[in-house]
């Protein structure tokens, strides 16, 4: 099998060691996951340009979909990086866990945008009507859902680029729920 290296400031485009520089001022260090992008010079600035673009969702919104998806997809990258981000936006590591099952019983708005980002995800876009009408009961606009449904295509991306590469995770690991529960 081919392997994939994580490539350092040095071995990608110029575009790409600027954006490894703003990392670097952002967030301290470039994440493995970004790095792999920058094998493509074109990827990694495509990729954070949609990443950081506007949203109706908020940002604790976004790592209910980031959690629920990564964990169908059982991504251990995304599912790591996404329970540290999901920390520093508020929820506990038993809200994490749960969220991570498609469900948020400690608040019904989230409950129903974790079971439509888990729904989405497992059916590949033909979502259950019952789910689909608990989100829009709960509150959310057809916006927040086209939304949600660009975010799960988001997350998606970069789970099948680890799993496709699995670059060591720079993260404290975790696992998919399927394998902890063992």
């Amino acid at each position: 099998m081919n392997t994939f290296n994580v490539p350092t400031r040095n071995e990608v485009s110029e575009n790409n060691q600027a954006i490894f520089d703003n990392l670097n001022k952002a967030l301290g260090f470039v994440p493995n996951l970004y790095a792999t992008y920058a094998h493509s010079d074109t990827a990694l600035e495509n990729y954070l340009t949609f990443s950081n673009a506007k949203t109706s969702l908020s940002a604790k919104e976004k790592e209910v979909v980031n959690l629920a998806v990564s964990e169908v997809n059982q991504c251990v990258y995304c599912l790591s990086a996404h329970t540290a981000i999901g920390k520093m936006n508020g929820f506990t590591d038993e809200q994490i866990l749960e969220l991570r099952t498609g469900a948020a019983s400690f608040n019904s708005k989230l409950d129903a945008l974790a079971r439509l980002s888990r729904n989405i995800t497992e059916n590949r876009g033909d979502t259950d009507d019952e789910v689909l009408e608990n989100f829009f009961n709960e509150g959310y606009s057809k916006g927040n859902l086209i939304d949600v449904i660009s975010l799960v295509g988001d997350k998606t991306i970069s789970n099948y680029i680890h799993k496709t590469t699995q670059v060591p995770v720079d993260f404290p690991e975790v696992q998919p729920l399927e394998i902890v529960a063992v």
